[in-house]
C-alpha cells in the first residue's frame, strides 16, 4: 500500500502535469494566435460556437466518466485492493464507449438542424458533424487519463498530451494550407479534422500504455465489491447534473452572439466580439492555471484516499496549506496580467481591444484562478454532487442575466455577467469547502515518509 497524502509525490506529480501543460499551451497559444490571422476573429467567433455545441456533446460523451474512474480506482488502492482496479476499469471502458457512441451518434443526425437552428449559422453543419467522429474518442481517453491520474503515473498521459498537441496543430496546419483562406466554413472543418486525427492518435496511445502499464504494475485480478454499482452511484448523479449545467452552458454561448445583433451589431461583428473574449482573451487569462488546473486533478486521488482511510487532521491542514498557496500565485499572476494586458494584446495578437478586454477580465482572475483549486479539492472529498449544483446555479444566473444584460449593454453587459457568476459559484464553493474539510492555517502538511 502506498503513503497517503505524500506531499513529496503530489508536488512532484503536479510539477510534472504543470510542465506538460505549460508546453502544450505555449504551443497552442502560439497557434491560437496563427489561427485568429488565418481564419478572422468571425472565424474563431463560428469555430467557438460549434465548439461550445461541442462540449455539450463532450458532455454526454464523458458522462461523469474521468472522474468516476479516478475515484474508483483511489478507492480500490486507498483500500489496499490494487487487484480491484482492472474491474474497475473493464467497467469503466464499457460505460464509456456505450456513452461515446450515443453522442456521437446524436450529434451527427442532430447537426443539421442545431446549425440552422441553434447556432443560427449554416456554416456550422459540417464542422458539427465532423466532431461528432471525435466523441467516442473523447470518452474513452477520459478513462485512460483517470487511470494513471489515480495510479500517480500522470508522466505517461502527459507524454501522449504533447504528442498528441502537435500532431493536432500539424495536421490543422497541413489542411489549412490548402484550404480557401476566405472560406470560414472549411476552415472550421479542417480544424475539427485536426483534432479528430489528435484523438485517435492519444486514445490508441493511452490505450497501448495501459496495458504495459497493468502488466508491470497491477496485481492479478480480485473480486471487489459493488464495482458497477458504485461506478454508477458516481458517474450517473454526476453526468445528469453536468448534462443541465452544460446544457445552461451552450445556451448562453449561444445567446452572446444573437444578444450582440439584437443590440444593434452586425452579424460579423457580433461573431468578432464573441471571438476577441472567448478566443483571443481567454486563452492569455487562462494560460497562467497550468499549475492550479494540475494541481486541481492531483488532489482528486490525494484526498480520496485519505479520506477513505480517516485522515481528517491532514485534509484539513492540507486545504489550508492549498488554499494560502493558491492564493498567492492567483494575487501575483492577475497582477501582472492587469499590469501588462496592454503589451500582451498587441505583442500576441496585434490588437490593442484583445488588451483591454485582458485587463478587464485580470480583476476577477483571482477568483476564476482560486475556484478552479477549490473545485479539485471538492471533488477529492467525494463533493462532487454539490460542486455540479453551483455550477447549474451558475450557468443558470448566466443565462438569465445574458437575456436581461447583453441587448441593452453589449460587450460590457456580458462583461458583468462573467463577472457576477464567477463570484457567486466561488462563494459558494468556498463556503462548502470550509464545512466539509475545516481548513486549518499555519501548518504544514505532514508527509507520509
Amino acid at each position: 500500500m502506498r503513503p497517503l497524502f505524500n506531499k513529496t509525490r503530489l508536488m512532484k506529480n503536479t510539477a510534472l502535469l504543470t510542465g506538460s501543460s505549460l508546453i502544450m499551451q505555449g504551443i497552442g497559444l502560439v497557434f491560437q494566435v496563427w489561427l485568429a490571422g488565418r481564419i478572422t476573429p468571425a472565424g474563431i467567433g463560428l469555430f467557438s460556437l460549434v465548439m461550445a455545441v461541442g462540449s455539450l456533446a463532450m458532455t454526454l460523451a464523458i458522462s461523469g466518466i474521468r472522474y468516476a474512474c479516478t475515484r474508483l480506482v483511489s478507492e480500490e488502492i486507498g483500500l489496499n485492493r490494487v487487484g480491484g482496479v482492472g474491474g474497475a476499469m473493464g467497467r469503466c471502458l464499457g460505460y464509456s464507449l456505450f456513452f461515446g457512441l450515443v453522442s456521437g451518434a446524436a450529434l451527427w443526425s442532430l447537426a443539421e438542424r442545431i446549425g440552422f437552428l441553434w447556432v443560427g449559422d449554416a456554416r456550422a453543419v459540417l464542422p458539427l458533424r465532423l466532431f461528432s467522429l471525435c466523441l467516442p474518442f473523447v470518452a474513452l481517453t477520459g478513462v485512460f487519463s483517470g487511470y494513471f491520474t489515480a495510479t500517480t503515473r500522470v508522466y505517461k498521459s502527459a507524454a501522449v498530451q504533447i504528442a498528441e498537441q502537435f500532431l493536432r496543430i500539424g495536421a490543422v496546419a497541413a489542411l489549412l494550407g490548402i484550404a480557401p483562406k476566405n472560406d470560414v466554413e472549411l476552415s472550421c472543418a479542417c480544424v475539427v479534422i485536426g483534432s479528430l486525427v489528435a484523438e485517435v492518435f492519444g486514445t490508441v496511445c493511452l490505450a497501448v500504455l495501459y496495458i504495459f502499464d497493468r502488466r508491470r504494475h497491477g496485481a492479478a485480478a480480485v473480486a471487489a465489491p459493488e464495482l458497477t454499482a458504485r461506478l454508477l452511484r458516481i458517474a450517473l448523479p454526476l453526468a445528469l447534473s453536468a448534462y443541465a449545467r452544460s446544457s445552461l452552458t451552450t445556451l448562453e454561448h449561444l445567446l452572446v452572439p444573437r444578444g450582440f445583433r439584437s443590440a444593434g451589431l452586425s452579424a460579423e461583428r457580433s461573431l468578432a466580439s464573441y471571438g476577441v473574449i472567448h478566443g483571443m482573451v481567454f486563452p492569455i487569462l487562462m494560460f497562467p492555471t497550468c499549475a492550479l488546473l494540475a494541481l486541481a486533478e492531483m488532489l482528486v486521488p490525494e484526498l480520496t484516499e485519505a479520506q477513505v482511510s480517516g485522515q481528517t487532521r491532514t485534509i484539513s491542514e492540507a486545504a489550508g496549506s492549498l488554499l494560502k498557496m493558491s492564493l498567492i500565485f492567483s494575487l501575483a499572476t492577475s497582477a501582472f496580467l492587469f499590469l501588462f494586458a496592454k503589451q500582451l494584446g498587441v505583442v500576441i495578437y496585434g490588437s490593442a481591444e484583445t488588451g483591454h478586454y485582458l485587463r478587464v477580465f485580470a480583476l476577477i482572475a483571482p477568483v476564476m484562478y482560486m475556484d478552479m483549486v477549490v473545485d479539485g479539492m471538492l471533488k477529492g472529498l467525494g463533493q462532487m454532487m454539490q460542486s455540479m449544483s453551483y455550477n447549474i446555479l451558475d450557468a443558470g444566473v448566466s443565462v438569465l442575466l445574458v437575456l436581461a444584460l447583453i441587448p441593452a449593454f453589449q460587450v460590457p453587459g456580458y462583461v458583468a455577467v462573467i463577472f457576477v457568476t464567477e463570484l457567486l459559484n466561488f462563494a459558494l464553493s468556498l463556503r462548502r469547502l470550509v464545512k466539509v474539510a475545516k481548513p486549518t492555517f499555519g501548518k504544514t502538511v505532514k508527509t507520509a515518509g
